[in-house]
């Protein structure tokens, strides 16, 4: 197969000095051989210096920012590495490194992956390129690396070109999860979606919705808070301000942004929570201004600065508030601190990191901790060269130790020992002392099944290259003076959870909610947020919930309205009261008034009936149309009392159904009794001859009370069959429920009324046309009464009953039942019961022939004669009258004026007394 070749240079960056790259070897920070090579890639400078001159030339310069967590990583894959090949976990088969300083910069990364390409034992280091890497053996056959996402992807980039496995175990950019455009890239750490996931629960949980974020320009910082700020949409949390910073120091605009970023931060008073995803460096900037400035905030540390000791140590750190962070979560990393107090034996040949490190020592070794560690940070490599001249070598115990970021430390092993596992996978049936044995593209899909145990735990990369660690929640403390760096609990990407070990813990972290982070004030409950006319959904106004509806938590964008109608909830309400039933009970003050006076009308009607029986053979009694007639009519009375009962008290269905029936049928068997009456009054004195014949072929009266009930009966039973009434919930009064009866149909309730009052109107005209008849006897004038009441009554009803609501409706009707009950009952029966008890002389037969004599002879006198009959038995009526007439007190001149039934009488002619007497008796008997 054809292929090009070319060759990595090495820049020349200066003359013969320590740091100065005259061959490629030059540019490894720190190497070992081995039968398997692993290559490294960490920032263990900040910066990398850039000239002034022009114009500028292609060559890679020194750097500066001696990072001493970084430096530690390095050594942590260093132990690692001999901890392995210490052991039996490759089985003879050796490890060796190759670790490259990316100076946090891209370019300078991409140099050292040039070299991890070069073909194997290529004494050039040539890059070949073909159109096919399978059976290609580079020089190493795994990268551990990069410290930062943005260099970790241009590298990945460029590894993927021969599919070499990259495992960071610092690197936490979402998108690097993307196995399509990132195949060959894994990781000992969660991705940034589950950092910036629990960070948006900590603030949401906190109650802070009113936030900041500063990150640095880069593709790191860029997807991180794309990440946060899709996080913090989810739990309603706006992001007041983001501040940009440049992702490089040398950026001459760095200054200046920092200062515009610390403004912001002052002028918006009601944020005071910072969330700040940045390198370090960045950090230590913008805290020593922010410090300067007196900014006090919560502060919200990503990964990369959450347990930096160097910015925990910076002098008067407490005045910036409170700081949380999220750190990976770590391990037993105790052989590894032990690799520390014995790394000044280690041979500093091949690992320039280390010389480094131990020439910043002896520069910076009369400085107080702090200023120590700022002097190795701020020691170009250029300026390490001129100032160790005549510098002697000084070993600062305890310094590495205590800068240990233990998160990173634990990765970084973790990662080392995940590519020796898949090392170990591919060298069961082969020699893999020989480094052509397999290559890398086998060693990345056995790294896909590697599961490494980690503090008896078995973890192992799931299918976007990730491990699903979790994190620690860091508190920043002040102990005696000095600022510690403290766990607070334990996040679960998994479950979504935060883990507290005690109660202090908890204690603690609830301690955060008194501070208060939000663009507008708390919603207390009973209240709802008004959108305002700000882009950002947090700032609102806080109004209170309408009536029927109700909030029962703070900051609710809306309020829940009262689900059923059963419920109520007045303005402000933070939940929903159960309507008061309401209906006219027993115990109502009406309710108890009108039942008296239906009692009363019960004991009414049983008296008359008691008085009617005592007086069972008295004419008044035999003239009221006989006691089996009176005890129909006091029944049906006594029944229309009683249907009140059902009136009143919570509604049934039986009692929807029963009251309204039971007071049709007794009203109509009460007005066809009634009617009958008046019909046989009418009919005993009627001189008509005509209207006589038809009132007797009217004058039915058992036929005609069955026929009048009995069609009431049928509307009341079609009624309740086809449009029965039931129970009724009305909702109409906000508070309440008015538990009533629906009619069902308000055409068969009016039908049913309608009857009634026809059957009263009728009655109404046969007892007006009776209204003259003899004093004892006019009960026609006293039903027309009755009637008119009843009518004037349900006239009235009518209006009223329409237009009223609530639980006194149903005493409506109470009401006009008993007036036109009463106005009957009292109509047809106290004139009676007056006669009887307190006018006894006139309760007498004799009495009643007087007034019935007097009646007649009066009519007879006022009446033109048109006809005489003069046949035999006009002239035997004319004697028998005579005769009747002669023992007459009261006859007028001793003459009857009396007018004989199909006779008519000329004017004057007087009839015998005899006759006028057996006509009154006639009429007697037939009333």
């Amino acid at each position: 197969m054809a292929f090009v070749s070319f060759l990595i240079p090495c820049f020349v960056i200066g003359t013969d000095t320590a740091f100065s790259c005259q061959n490629t070897d030059d540019f490894v920070g720190a190497s070992s051989p081995g039968d398997i090579v692993i290559g490294g890639l960490f920032a263990v400078h900040s910066e990398m210096l850039h000239p002034e001159e022009h114009p500028i030339k292609p060559v890679i310069q020194n750097c500066a920012g001696f990072e001493i967590q970084i430096f530690l990583q390095t050594l942590a894959m260093i132990h690692a590495i001999e901890t392995i090949n210490n052991s039996t976990l490759l089985s003879g088969v050796t490890l060796g490194y190759e670790i490259y300083d990316t100076c946090a910069e891209v370019t300078k990364a991409m140099a050292s992956a040039l070299r991890f390409l070069a073909k194997f034992n290529s004494s050039k280091d040539v890059v070949e390129f073909k159109c096919n890497y399978s059976d290609y053996v580079p020089r190493i056959k795994a990268v551990t690396g990069a410290s930062y996402s943005e260099v970790s992807m241009a590298v990945s980039r460029l590894l993927a070109l021969q599919l070499i496995p990259q495992v960071s175990p610092a690197s936490s950019a979402e998108i690097l999860s993307d196995k399509i455009r990132f195949p060959s890239f894994f990781r000992t750490i969660p991705s940034d979606f589950h950092q910036t996931r629990a960070m948006a629960h900590l603030i949401c949980e906190s109650g802070w919705n009113w936030i900041g974020v500063i990150a640095t320009d880069d593709d790191n910082g860029r997807f991180a808070l794309e990440s946060f700020g899709v996080q913090a949409m989810a739990n309603n949390v706006c992001i007041a301000f983001k501040e940009m910073l440049p992702a490089y120091l040398s950026d001459n605009t760095f200054q200046t942004k920092v200062d515009h970023a610390i403004e912001k931060i002052v002028k918006e008073t009601r944020v005071n929570v910072i969330v700040v995803f940045m390198r370090q460096f960045h950090v230590l900037k913008l805290f020593k201004k922010a410090v300067k400035r007196n900014v006090n905030k919560i502060w919200i540390a990503s990964d990369n600065w959450s347990a930096a000791v160097k910015i925990s140590t910076i002098p008067n750190i407490r005045q910036l508030g409170t700081i949380v962070g999220f750190g990976f979560k770590s391990g037993d990393i105790s052989t590894f601190q032990d690799f520390l107090r014995n790394l000044h034996e280690k041979p500093t040949d091949n690992n320039k990191f280390l010389h480094e490190y131990i020439m910043l020592l002896s520069v910076c070794a009369h400085l107080e901790y702090h200023d120590f560690q700022m002097c190795i940070s701020n020691q170009s490599q250029d300026d390490l060269l001129q100032n160790v001249e005549n510098k002697h070598q000084i070993w600062r115990d305890g310094f590495l130790n205590a800068n240990i970021e233990p998160g990173f430390i634990h990765s970084t092993i973790l990662a080392v020992y995940a590519i020796a596992h898949a090392i170990k996978g591919q060298c069961k049936d082969r020699n893999c002392k020989d480094p052509s044995a397999f290559t890398p593209w086998e060693l990345l899909e056995e790294l896909k099944k590697v599961t490494v145990i980690d503090n008896d735990k078995e973890i192992k990369f799931d299918s976007n290259g990730d491990m699903s660690t979790s994190y620690d929640v860091l508190l920043w403390k002040e102990i005696d003076g000095h600022m510690e760096i403290t766990t607070m609990a334990e996040y679960d990407p998994e479950k979504g959870d935060f883990i507290f070990e005690d109660e202090e813990k908890k204690k603690e972290f609830l301690d955060l909610k008194k501070v208060q982070s939000t663009c507008s004030q708390h919603c207390r409950p009973g209240q709802m947020k008004k959108v305002t006319e700000s882009p950002h959904t947090c700032c609102y106004e806080c109004v209170y919930c309408p009536e029927n509806h109700y909030s029962n938590q703070t900051d609710m964008d809306y309020c829940y309205r009262c689900n059923n109608k059963t419920y109520w909830a007045p303005a402000n309400s933070t939940t929903c009261y159960r309507k008061t039933i309401h209906f006219l009970a027993w115990t109502d003050w009406f309710a108890i008034f009108l039942l008296l006076l239906s009692a009363f009308g019960v004991v009414l009607v049983l008296s008359i009936s008691v008085i009617f029986t005592r007086n069972l053979n008295t004419p008044v009694v035999k003239a009221s149309g006989g006691l089996t007639v009176c005890y129909i009519i006091l029944f049906s009375h006594f029944l229309i009392f009683l249907s009140t009962v059902f009136f009143v008290d919570e509604p049934t269905e039986f009692k929807c159904k029963t009251r309204q029936a039971l007071f049709g049928i007794s009203f109509a068997l009460c007005i066809s009794c009634i009617l009958i009456k008046s019909l046989k009054i009418l009919l005993a004195f009627s001189f008509d001859p005509k209207l006589q014949n038809f009132l007797k072929c009217l004058y039915k009266p058992i036929p005609t009370v069955v026929t009048c009930t009995g069609i009431q009966v049928i509307i009341c039973t079609c009624w309740l069959i086809f449009r029965t009434p039931f129970v009724k919930q009305n909702f109409s009064i906000p508070r309440a429920i008015i538990l009533e009866c629906n009619e069902g149909s308000i055409v068969a309730f009016g039908i049913m009324l309608g009857y009634i009052a026809a059957l009263a109107f009728i009655c109404f005209i046969f007892a007006f046309k009776g209204r003259k008849l003899p004093e004892n006897y006019n009960e026609a004038k006293f039903i027309t009464f009755g009637m008119l009441i009843y009518f004037i009554a349900w006239i009235v009803f009518i209006p009223v009953y329409a237009t009223t609501f609530g639980k006194y409706l149903p005493a409506v009707e109470i009401i006009v039942v008993l007036i036109s009950n009463y106005g009957i009952l009292c109509c047809t029966f106290l004139p009676k019961c007056y006669i009887i008890i307190y006018k006894q002389e006139t309760n007498t037969k004799s009495a009643f022939l007087k007034k019935i004599y007097t009646y007649s002879s009066k009519s007879a006198g006022s009446v033109a004669v048109s006809q005489i009959s003069l046949d035999s038995k006009s002239s035997s009526s004319r004697a028998t009258i005579s005769d009747s007439c002669k023992s007459e007190k009261n006859s007028v001149n001793g003459n009857c004026h009396f007018q004989v039934p199909g006779q008519r009488l000329i004017k004057g002619e007087v009839l015998p007394k005899n006759t006028a007497r057996t006509v009154a008796r006639k009429r007697l008997s037939s009333i």
